[in-house]
């Protein structure tokens, strides 16, 4: 495993010297713009484990992607090599079809601190909650980035994320009430706290997470890249093209239903994937939301 590798995965080439939050940036926004979110591995017959030599050779030999635990792991190797003070934490998720967080912490995320500033990292959430730039921890300051407005909020030493959307454009009417399309303009997305956490405190979670008839993960084949003016996400076999702010104040979200037979094709042509095995699309409805 080397740097050299993964940052010609990314495409970064910047600086490797500087740990500042500049350098940061550019070095996030190419991962997030390069490997994908996606959960292929669970609708192929593979089973995801969460050691980093696996998620190395996964994501930057096979130029596949992954889930936060994957994604984030990599991403604070990284960082950790390069010199960065980083360290993990962990997330609840915020369900909207039940309203409430997460019972189970599975969510994996870096915080990183500069200059006494302490940010998170988070290039593992996908879709349109992907932040796009560290968000520095200070709570109930609106922190505006492309994809909307984000905002961390702190009560009783837990941590709150929430983001506030542009309206939507979407010209295909048939798919105007999906589930795969957010409803509220201000969204909560997680809660956490800073008690620094270790990969080791995921392996539950990872197991259940590709396995329980009750996880997100095992109701729909996910995959979803950043790109440089929005994201592209297939769900299923469910296309969507995210353009942010193409007119003011108003993002134009695009749907495709693909045919079996064209569902290897986007994911090379969209996402740079091409899988070792054949994947069995799956999308069942309401359990998912961009």
């Amino acid at each position: 495993m080397n740097l050299e590798d993964y940052f010609a995965r990314t495409g970064y080439k910047g600086s490797l010297e500087k740990q500042d939050l500049e350098t940061l940036t550019d070095i996030f926004q190419h991962h997030i713009r390069a490997v994908p979110f996606e959960n292929l591995s669970i609708h192929c017959g593979e089973k995801i484990t969460l050691e980093l030599e696996h998620v190395y050779n996964k994501i930057v030999r096979k130029k596949r992607g992954g889930w936060c635990m994957e994604n984030n792991q990599l991403l604070g190797w990284v960082l950790k090599c390069l010199g960065y003070d980083a360290s993990f934490l962990g997330a609840y998720v915020f369900n909207p079809h039940q309203n409430a967080y997460a019972t189970i912490m599975t969510h994996l995320l870096v915080k990183v601190v500069i200059d006494g500033k302490a940010y998170i990292v988070d290039g593992g959430f996908g879709v349109s909650y992907q932040m796009w730039q560290p968000m520095e921890l200070v709570s109930g300051k609106d922190q505006p980035q492309a994809p909307g407005v984000f905002r961390f909020t702190e009560k009783n030493d837990t941590w709150y994320l929430e983001k506030m959307r542009r309206k939507q454009y979407i010209p295909n009417q048939n798919f105007s009430n999906s589930d795969l399309l957010e409803k509220k303009e201000c969204r909560k997305v997680y809660m956490f706290s800073l008690e620094p956490r270790t990969v080791e405190d995921f392996c539950f979670q990872c197991t259940y997470l590709q396995t329980s008839p009750d996880s997100l993960f095992t109701k729909k084949s996910i995959c979803t890249l950043q790109t440089t003016d929005g994201f592209r996400a297939l769900i299923g076999w469910t296309l969507t093209e995210t353009t942010y702010n193409y007119k003011e104040n108003m993002d134009l979200v695009e749907f495709v239903t693909l045919e079996d037979e064209e569902v290897e094709k986007t994911l090379k042509e969209k996402f740079n994937i091409t899988l070792d095995r054949k994947l069995v699309p799956i999308n069942i409805k309401g359990f998912y939301t961009i």
